[in-house]
């Protein structure tokens, strides 16, 4: 298992230099002059010329992206030009938001998304299996801003159940924190649950059919072992893929979610980085969402051995 992980860890250097260097040049290579943003009305060619030299702006690209680097690589993500904070500043004060609506969210899709997939695998084919089937293409065709348009109506509007926006600290009020996220994961589970569920159904159906289900069958075993136990597990691996990338995607994907029930997480931290071109954020926080891509597929590799030794022994 060490042997596994290592080469696990060594692979990730590679991953880890392209991903540092791609965030490097999206933020590099964008449109406008930085020493013209922060300079703004004051800006005069001396001024920008004098504000490009001291940021290395006038330097070669491939050399502000070692520079960077090796800042990053000393803790030094930046600071940003507009607040003065800095950019491990910044995304500590938000990513808590942000895991405690992708947490919530994807327990949410997998509390909806596995009973239905194991419901749907022992009834393949069944009318139950087609309703659930049809309901799952037509939730992956709905927008998530309309789903959470349509649960602030329903559940703050008219029954007027939970709040429609604002962020209450875990600190403060572990109630009120709960209630102001529970618009927001259920508005994500809802474009997540159908993935999750047709993805593990199909797994299922095909795990069932292996011989070692017909002699478990055999030997008397109540079927809720032979599906929780002896099925579930090995039709989890695209299970798990599937939810490690959801993961890795929400950690920074949910701008458009955030945005609507006004949540300070690491979307609006983004969104806000753009509309106001305060680029040190802007590259900083995208690395981190980047690494924490990579993370969350480390930790995905991991589960693969578990769930299947002969990954980890190079004979799958």
């Amino acid at each position: 298992m060490l042997g596994f992980v290592a080469r696990r860890l060594v692979y990730l250097v590679p991953v880890l230099v392209a991903v540092s260097l791609l965030t490097f040049l999206i933020a590099s290579l964008l449109p406008g002059d930085l020493a013209y943003v922060i300079l703004g009305d004051q800006a005069t060619p001396e001024k920008v010329a004098a504000l490009r030299h001291d940021m290395g702006l006038d330097q070669p690209i491939w050399w502000r992206y070692l520079s960077w680097l090796g800042q990053v690589l000393q803790g030094d993500f930046g600071r940003s030009f507009r607040t003065g904070q800095t950019v491990l500043e910044a995304v500590a004060e938000r990513l808590p938001v942000s895991i405690e609506l992708m947490l919530l969210a994807e327990l949410a899709a997998l509390a909806i998304g596995i009973p239905l997939a194991i419901a749907c695998a022992v009834r393949s084919g069944g009318a139950f299996d087609r309703i659930m089937t049809g309901t799952a293409f037509s939730m992956l065709s709905v927008p998530a801003f309309l789903s959470a348009i349509l649960l602030i109506y329903l559940f703050a509007v008219e029954l007027r159940w939970l709040p429609a926006t604002g962020y209450v600290p875990l600190a403060e009020d572990p109630i009120g924190n709960l209630r102001c996220f529970v618009l927001p994961a259920l508005t994500l589970a809802l474009g997540e649950w159908p993935v999750l569920m047709r993805v593990l159904r199909s797994d299922m159906i095909a795990t069932l059919q292996e011989d070692y289900i017909a002699m478990a069958r055999a030997k008397g075993l109540k079927p809720s072992r032979i599906l929780l136990v002896h099925a579930l597990k090995p039709s989890s691996l695209t299970l798990v893929t599937v939810t490690g990338i959801n993961i890795g995607r929400l950690i920074g994907g949910t701008v458009i979610v955030e945005s609507i029930f006004a949540l300070p997480g690491i979307g609006r931290l983004l969104l806000g980085a753009i509309f106001t071109r305060d680029l040190v954020i802007l590259q900083g926080t995208v690395l981190f969402v980047a690494l924490g891509y990579v993370l969350i597929n480390f930790i995905v590799d991991l589960l693969y051995a578990v769930l299947d030794p002969r990954i980890r022994h190079g004979h799958a």
